[in-house]
This record gives structure tokens, sequence and C-alpha cells, in this order.
């Protein structure tokens, strides 16, 4: 969800309430659940004084999908709601350039978590494989620093290419430069473009190898442990863990088609293929951060702990 895409004023009379009530549902969704990741990370932060690398990622991927969320519903409210507000250009700029931050940072904080979960989990006997099988906890903190600077990067960029775009439509006001004019306003939109596709694609990919090669990794182990006569609860557990894995790939290919599509369409008019992919990108965050949270022991733990004390009030109520 990139707010530098979307539509500076919108039709309201076009989709009106439910479009902005399904939006803001599923951001509340995605907010709460990235929020109890959150929550309960920095209670064990708390506790233990450290985090494991896999915390690490998980902490900082909820609070970069927590601002993502918070800024780019902001953004399509206001755009929808309340556009006139938009016209005031530093408001504009502002909310287009943080929630092009934390979407980016979103983006990368995600590749690096499936990394990490393929090179610590998958098993090849490559060299270079078992060297990052060795090293990667502590090449954690410097990934998580490169992302992020990354998306700062790449924020300010998109926000100096807007700034030049938004001079030029004041200073050219003549009707002879009109074809400069257009000519410079393509070339800043090919290159925003260009920048956010470049992005999406990397991300993507680094999802889609990790995920293979994790799949392909679980296979073997499967079929190894299958062979052996070992216990079905280990292969058991290797199925889920691949099915898991699969979701994961299913889900970011949909989101990396929708993200595509989005550019496309960033300078048409509403419709009902925006209104899909815009409900899509808002929910992604929430129901993968909840599919995070059942894959991991400890987040689990915490959600069913919180739910059966409210089940238990309800109950004595």
């Amino acid at each position: 969800m990139e707010a530098s895409l979307f539509p500076q004023q919108s039709n309201l009379t076009s989709y009106g309430p439910t479009t902005v009530a399904i939006i803001t549902l599923e951001v509340f969704v995605g907010m709460w659940v990235n929020a109890f990741i959150v929550c309960v990370l920095c209670i064990a932060w708390v506790k233990k004084k450290t985090l494991n690398s896999n915390e690490k990622i998980l902490l900082l991927l909820g609070c970069s999908r927590i601002s993502s969320l918070c800024f780019t519903w902001i953004y399509r409210f206001l755009s929808m709601i309340y556009p006139h507000i938009l016209h005031v250009q530093t408001i504009r700029q502002l909310l287009r350039s943080l929630a092009t931050l934390f979407n980016y940072s979103n983006l990368c904080v995600s590749a690096c978590l499936c990394g990490f979960y393929c090179i610590k989990i998958a098993n090849f006997r490559n060299s270079f494989f078992i060297y990052l099988k060795v090293k990667v906890d502590r090449m954690v903190p410097w990934l998580l620093l490169g992302s992020e600077i990354l998306a700062l990067a790449i924020s300010i960029f998109t926000y100096v290419l807007s700034e030049s775009l938004q001079m030029n439509n004041i200073t050219s006001t003549g009707q002879e430069n009109f074809w400069e004019v257009t000519i410079r306003k393509n070339k800043h939109l090919f290159s925003s473009h260009f920048l956010a596709g470049l992005v999406f694609a990397a991300s993507f990919l680094v999802v889609t190898f990790s995920a293979v090669f994790l799949l392909f990794s679980l296979w073997r182990h499967k079929r190894t442990m299958q062979t052996s006569s070992m216990k079905d609860l280990s292969v058991d557990a290797h199925i889920r863990a691949m099915k898991s894995v699969l979701s994961f790939l299913v889900m970011y290919s949909i989101n990396f088609v929708c993200l595509i599509l989005k550019i496309i369409y960033a300078t048409k008019q509403e419709n009902i293929m925006k209104l899909l992919i815009y409900m899509y990108l808002f929910a992604f965050p929430g129901v993968h951060s909840l599919i995070l949270i059942f894959s991991n022991p400890k987040l689990e733990k915490a959600l069913l702990k919180i739910l059966s004390c409210v089940k238990c009030e309800g109950f004595i109520k």
C-alpha cells in the first residue's frame, strides 16, 4: 500500500461509506493483530532483557505494519471523505512520505523474515549455505538496519520527485511549455513507478526463492523420515510446515500482483478493480501477521491465554 500511488482526489459518490467501512475494518483488525505481536515481544524483551533474531524481525515487522496501515488509512480516508484537506501541499506530502516509508519498510522486513526462516530451517550441504546458517544471527541486526535505511532512502527520493514535479507545475504556466511539462511529468511518474516496481519485484523474488528452497528442504527431509520409518508425528509436523510455507508463497504472490496492478491503475478513476485491490492490500498485513502468530509457539500461547480469559469473563457475566 503505497500512498504515493493513491489518487489525490476520489469520487465519494462512487462507493461512498461502504468502501470506507470495509477498509476501516481491515485496518482496525490489522493494527490490533500487529499491536498484539509488538506488545507480547516488548513484554518478553523487558523480562528477558534480550530478544532472539526471529523476535527482532517480528517486532520491527509489527511496528512497520502498524505505521503503514495507520498513515495509509489516514491518507485514503481524507482523500475520500475530506479531499479538500489534501489540497494543502504540506499535509499531502507528509502523509504520502510517511506511508511510503513504512510501506517499503514492511516489504523489506517481510523479505528478511522469509530469508531468515529459509536459512534457519532448511538443510543444505552447500558450504556457503552452512556459513550463512552460522552467521545469520549476527547478520540480522545489520539486515534490519539496511532495510530501514533503504526504505528511508526510497521515500526521500520519492518525496524529492514529487516536490520537483509540483514545482514544475507551478512555474510552467505558459501554453508554450505544455509539451515540456507533460514530458517532465511522464518522466517523474515513470521514475516513481519504476522504483516502486523494482522494490516490489526484489522483495517478491526473495520471498519466492526462500519459500521454494524451504519447501524443497522440508519435502526432502519428509521423504527421508518416511523411508527411515520414523514417527508419523515428525512427518505430520513437516507436512504442516510445508503447507504453512506454501500459504505464505500464495499470499505473497497475490500481494505482488495487487501491488503491480495498483501501479497500472494509479492514474485511472476509481472503479471496482481498484476497490478490490485496496481491499486485499489492506487485509494482507493483518491476515499474514495472524498466520505468523499461530506459527510461533510463544505468540500462539499468549493469544490463546487472552482468548481463554475473555471467554471465562463472558461466561461469568
